[in-house]
């Protein structure tokens, strides 16, 4: 097997990003649960509980990328290129549920109205900004990852919803009105509701090995028959084995020809799949057309009995394996 992975020097860039996120998102959920309590403010703390999952995010994703960059062995021949797949799906499930706890806490707060201090939440607010908004330029660059890319909207959400709790917190100072800081708690819910949505929808398509979004099953298939010799494709499965790493089976009906023939006709299907569709591990079975079927597979002729022995022809058509490279 072979999958073009990550290079070395980008997962080595990734971990290094990862880390540093780490180490300062740690010291702003401190900072902001402490000044959430001292400001007595809903959303500041919401944004200290936000963080926290942050803080799991980043960590799960940097324990991923590790695993990534682990070689396949017998026991686990396609690697761990799914382990960035899980720390997403893990990642969204926690945002979700964290997106509901601050939904009942603001909706309890409207019933209950607290006193909240606006300039510290400002103040608090305005270092989350600075903060969130350079992890998440960091991230940015390798958002291909869906692993990446869940931190990623993680600490682009945390931006946002941050910058809102000093528009938040601006409101208050002029208006005194204490409604405005649950009713940020519960829009920063949903933003966050939204895009953990999203990413679940997405790691679930690829644990359960659907055909990746960005292809079309007719387009590769068309594609393929197009390949000069080919008759017909059947038996297409395409699926994610990471984000960025997908890969194909199939079976192709092709002319009676030889082995070197059939040989660089597979080779101009992989240039296909390859070029076209990023597609580049591909296992790739070859049938002639006057090869009987069983089971929409093609089988070996029946032996030929010449002088009361068998004899096996074995035309061009025999079953073909194709690794890409």
């Amino acid at each position: 097997m072979h999958v073009h992975a990550r290079s070395a020097t980008a997962n080595t860039n990734m971990q290094r990003i990862l880390k540093f996120s780490l180490v300062l998102t740690l010291l702003y959920v401190i900072a902001t649960f402490f000044f959430g309590l001292r400001a007595h403010s809903l959303a500041l703390i919401s944004e200290a509980g936000h963080n926290v999952s942050d803080f799991l995010a980043l960590a799960l994703s940097f324990v991923a990328v590790y695993l990534q960059t682990r070689p396949a062995t017998d026991r686990n021949t396609f690697g761990y290129q799914r382990a960035g797949v899980l720390a997403a799906f893990v990642n969204a499930l926690t945002l979700m549920v964290l997106a509901g706890w601050i939904a009942i806490a603001a909706i309890h707060r409207f019933a209950e109205p607290v006193t909240v201090q606006p300039r510290l939440m400002m103040m608090v607010a305005a270092a989350g900004v600075i903060m969130n908004g350079a992890i998440a330029a960091l991230l940015w660059k390798f958002s291909g990852d869906v692993n990446i890319r869940s931190v990623f909207l993680h600490m682009l959400g945390d931006t946002l919803s941050t910058a809102a709790v000093i528009l938040g917190g601006f409101g208050i100072l002029v208006t005194h009105q204490q409604w405005i800081d649950p009713l940020l708690s519960l829009l920063i819910a949903a933003m966050i509701l939204y895009s953990s949505f999203g990413i679940v929808r997405e790691t679930l398509h690829i644990l359960l090995e659907g055909t990746p979004r960005s292809l079309h099953l007719a387009d590769v298939r068309k594609a393929m028959q197009q390949v000069e010799g080919v008759i017909n494709v059947h038996d297409l499965h395409i699926w994610s084995l990471g984000s960025n790493s997908h890969a194909l089976s199939s079976h192709v009906q092709v002319t009676d020809m030889n082995l070197a023939e059939s040989e660089a006709l597979l080779e101009r299907v992989n240039h296909q799949l390859r070029d076209h569709f990023g597609i580049n591990h591909t296992t790739i079975q070859v049938e002639v057309t006057d090869c009987p079927t069983v089971d929409g597979c093609c089988s070996p002729p029946e032996p030929e009995v010449i002088d009361g022995h068998s004899h096996h022809h074995h035309g061009p058509g025999g079953h073909t394996h194709s690794h890409a490279h």
